[in-house]
This record gives C-alpha cells, sequence and structure tokens, in this order.
C-alpha cells in the first residue's frame, strides 16, 4: 500500500513538472523584457549580422591576403607596411584632406550667412528656403553628372559666364589644378541647404532676449553676432565640423563620377574612399583594401578626438 501511494506522488510531481515549466514559459513570454527583446531582436539581428560580422571580418582580412573566390593567406602587417610606402596612398591622403578642410572652410561659413538671411521674418522666406534644401534631396550622383556639364570647358555654361567679364577659358576638371577644386565647390553647393538648415534651427533656439538685453546696453549689430549668436550655436558648429570631418573621408561619388575610377587627371581626385574601391572592387585585393580602410578608420576617430578635446575651449553650453 505504501508502495502505491509513493509511485501516486511521483506521477503526480512527474504530471505537474509540464504544467509548472508551462507557467514559467507563460509569465516569461508576458512580462515587460521578454516583449522588448522581442521588439529589438530585428535590429540586434541586422547589427550582428551587417554590421559587427562584416567589421570583425574585414578586420581579419586586413591581416591576409585575400581575394575574390582564393583562400586568404596570412601576411600579419605586411598590408600596413606595404600602404605606407604606397605613393598612390598618400597621394589620395592628401587630397582627400585637401577635399575635407576646403570644403568645410567654403561651407560652414557661406551656410552661417545664408541662415542668418533665412532667419527674416520676411513674407514668403519658407520658400526660400525650400529652394536652398532642394539640393540635398537630389540624387548625388545626378548632381555630379549635371556640374560635369557645367565645368565642360567647350561648352559648358560656366565658362561661357566667365567669358562674359573677360575671363579665359579654365579647364576645370581636366586640369588637375583645380580638378579637385571643382568638386569641392559643387559639393559646398549641394551640402550647403543641408548645413543652413541646422545652423537656422539654432539661431531660432536663441532666445529674444538676449538680444533685446543687449540692445538696451547699447551693444551693435556685430556685437550681438560676435557675443551672443557665436557662443550659443557653437554647440551646432562644432556637430557640423565633426559630421564635415567624417563625411569628408567618406568621399567617393563626387570624385568616382566627375574624376573616374582612377582620380584622373594625374590622380589630383582620387580619395582614400575612391582607391579603396580600386584595390578592392577592379584589383580585387581585398585583404589590402580592408587595411586601406581601418587606416581611414583610425584617421578618423584620431580627428575626431582631436575635435572633441578641443571643443572645450571654444563650445559653450546653456
Amino acid at each position: 500500500m505504501l508502495e502505491g501511494k509513493a509511485a501516486a506522488r511521483a506521477a503526480l510531481a512527474h504530471s505537474a513538472q509540464p504544467a509548472a515549466r508551462s507557467s514559467a514559459w507563460s509569465r516569461l513570454a508576458n512580462s515587460n523584457a521578454f516583449i522588448g527583446y522581442l521588439f529589438i531582436l530585428p535590429v540586434i539581428v541586422g547589427l550582428v549580422v551587417f554590421v559587427a560580422y562584416p567589421v570583425t571580418y574585414s578586420l581579419y582580412l586586413s591581416f591576409t591576403s585575400g581575394t575574390f573566390g582564393g583562400a586568404a593567406r596570412w601576411l600579419g602587417g605586411r598590408n600596413y607596411g606595404e600602404l605606407l610606402h604606397d605613393r598612390l596612398f598618400w597621394y589620395a591622403l592628401r587630397n582627400t584632406a585637401y577635399y575635407t578642410f576646403a570644403s568645410i572652410l567654403m561651407e560652414v561659413p557661406l551656410a552661417l550667412a545664408l541662415a542668418l538671411a533665412m532667419n527674416q521674418k520676411l513674407k514668403g522666406i519658407v520658400a526660400f528656403r525650400f529652394v536652398l534644401f532642394l539640393p540635398v534631396i537630389t540624387s548625388s550622383v545626378a548632381i555630379a553628372v549635371m556640374w560635369g556639364w557645367i565645368y565642360n570647358p567647350q561648352f559648358g555654361i560656366l565658362n561661357q559666364m566667365l567669358r562674359v567679364i573677360g575671363v579665359k577659358r579654365i579647364m576645370w576638371l581636366a586640369a588637375p589644378e583645380t580638378a579637385m577644386l571643382s568638386i569641392i565647390i559643387m559639393s559646398t553647393w549641394r551640402g550647403m541647404g543641408y548645413t543652413m538648415l541646422l545652423f537656422l534651427a539654432a539661431l531660432q533656439d536663441i532666445p529674444e532676449v538676449y538680444y533685446e538685453a543687449a540692445q538696451v546696453d547699447g551693444a551693435g549689430a556685430w556685437r550681438r553676432f560676435r557675443h551672443i549668436t557665436l557662443p550659443l550655436i557653437s554647440p551646432m558648429t562644432f556637430f557640423l565640423l565633426v559630421l564635415g570631418v567624417i563625411g569628408g573621408f567618406q568621399i567617393f561619388e563626387y570624385a568616382y563620377t566627375l574624376g573616374g575610377a582612377t582620380g584622373g587627371p594625374v590622380y589630383s581626385t582620387l580619395t582614400l574612399v575612391l582607391y579603396l574601391y580600386s584595390q578592392g572592387f577592379r584589383s580585387f585585393r581585398i585583404g589590402y583594401a580592408s587595411a586601406l580602410a581601418y587606416i581611414i578608420f583610425v584617421i578618423v576617430l584620431v580627428m575626431t578626438l582631436i575635435q572633441f578635446r578641443m571643443q572645450r575651449r571654444w563650445v559653450f553650453y546653456e
């Protein structure tokens, strides 16, 4: 009889285990934490598959002789050593640095001036803002093709306009001296609307009471701009400078469309990302291109850290 009771208790406990597991799973499935993780699961999978894995694997490839369809052979740091002695790499680095800093020096002041003009309370000012922002939402390749026609030395409209005021024909994209400058002018024209819009948002966030108090104290327009406007928009200026450096070192489509895959003429439009593309997808040197990608990453990281260190001296937060 005792044996029968023990067997019954064992059977009851065994049957209760699935019910307990089912209850625990039900509590987990209905918990807020589980539902939250379920919602972010696609993002996590996407980050792992499309970001974390490619970044990690490209780091491994940068130490190999990886090619398309071929076995990767371990080279150690040979790719990085070869880059330091690669003449085209230094050309590309010089051109990229020139493009980055020249475009920032042109775009930021011009965009600030436009933002100050667009910040006026005038009838129809929204239409002017839309026209200035229109190039930003236009395809960059389409804009590059259009500017290629504008820069044409034979029948381009820019040379036609310059001829009217007595300026001789400029070769623009066909001359090494002016090819990169031509790309800088075009990219400044296209990106100025976006920079202007961000400056405009920063200007409209400044309380009017500051300007009213300054006017009461007798401050003129320049002093109000120097001591109120510039300090209060300095966080936005810093943000745009950081974005400008990061975007400048990633320039590709303009250089490729207007200068070709080889960065002509005479490598004057060869940029770091264009050289990476040429090595990886034209010469199929995936390991060498991966090493170049990490060199670009280190350069951008160092320059961004320098900017964050220096911003303490001139950026003012409310």
